[in-house]
């Protein structure tokens, strides 16, 4: 198969045969933000927001670069941010001003809101 073909016929996070390597396997606890992102995607499931099929084609979506660096959870969460920002449910602004609370409650430092120009 050229590189080309493998391009076309590969979706980002099909990794099968590819030179790496090896996996390690290691048992941990979830994080509590892991949980509830695992409970987040029964949730929107549940109520026919968001099945696993669009679930999947988000994640896939955020390209073999971005699969390859975030987290199997970090993975989830942006794939579900861009799919309720898709569906006109959620927009950056809202998800902004809840990340700026949480910040405050946690007293962790503030996310810059998405109207404002960065540093």
């Amino acid at each position: 198969m050229t590189q080309t073909e493998n391009l076309v016929k590969r979706l980002p996070n099909d990794i099968g045969g590819l030179p790496a390597e090896p996996i390690q396997r290691t048992d941990h606890e979830l994080e509590p933000w892991e949980k509830r992102c695992h409970a987040l995607a029964d949730v929107l499931d549940f109520h026919k927001i968001l099945n696993t099929e669009e679930k999947r084609c988000g994640v896939e979506a955020l390209g073999s670069e971005m699969i390859g660096k975030l987290t199997y959870y970090e993975r989830w969460i942006v794939a579900f941010a861009n799919i309720l920002f898709r569906k006109g449910i959620l927009t950056p602004a809202d998800l902004a001003r809840k990340m700026a609370e949480v910040a405050r409650r946690d007293r962790l430092p503030p996310v810059p809101r998405v109207d404002e120009p960065g540093p």
